[in-house]
């Protein structure tokens, strides 16, 4: 007896043409798209699909003649315009969302980038001030988001990076940041002090 073909075989053979898949859903989804996600699209395992990507990037970054390119962030994948298409993006887009990221702003986020999780306490023990303020202008502009509470007593919330801290620093994961200078700290410690000292002033 002939035997019929098993649908679930055919359905597992993967896509006839990836890199077009690929291109298709970061062009059409916008964000980030884990490469756990493009995997089961492409019906390819997840090397597989991670190898096929940075292919396809790789392809873009010669090409002179292409604005787009794709860019990784953890375990995730992005299409974005290249770099240098930046100043004929702003005549015809809104301006870019602009971050004030002062002395003060930065130097949390410094701290949550290299401490994550990290509680608001640790990060004021650090600074030798109060830091509602920076915490909740970060957590605004969407550089750092809340990632669930420490078991301790009253249970404080942690804190840690987002992707779009990543997007914004051009680097595809926090293994990737430079190492942090040990008299970092001290600096931090020296200039909240400083900025307290004002505020006092006023």
């Amino acid at each position: 007896m002939e035997q019929t073909p098993d649908n679930n075989e055919e359905e597992k053979k993967p896509v006839s043409n990836p890199e077009a898949v690929v291109e298709a859903v970061l062009f059409s989804v916008g964000n980030s798209v884990k490469y756990k996600r493009l995997a089961e699209v492409l019906l390819m395992d997840e090397d597989e699909t991670i190898a096929l990507v940075r292919k396809l990037k790789d392809k873009y970054d010669r090409n002179n003649n292409r604005g787009i390119t794709i860019m990784e962030l953890e375990d995730s994948v992005q299409m974005c315009s290249k770099v240098n298409m930046y100043e004929h993006l702003i005549k015809i887009a809104k301006t870019p969302r602009k971050y004030e990221l002062t002395e003060s702003v930065l130097e949390v986020l410094s701290i949550v980038a290299y401490k994550q999780p990290v509680t608001r306490i640790e990060i004021e023990k650090i600074r030798g001030v109060s830091s509602d303020h920076q915490v909740n202008r970060l957590i605004e502009y969407g550089l750092i988001q809340e990632l669930g509470r420490l078991n301790a007593p009253g249970r404080p919330l942690l804190f840690g990076t987002t992707e779009e801290f990543l997007r914004s620093f051009g680097v595809k994961s926090i293994e990737d940041l430079p190492m942090a200078a040990p008299e970092r700290v001290e600096e931090f410690k020296k200039e909240a002090e400083e900025e307290m000292s004002v505020k006092v002033d006023i």
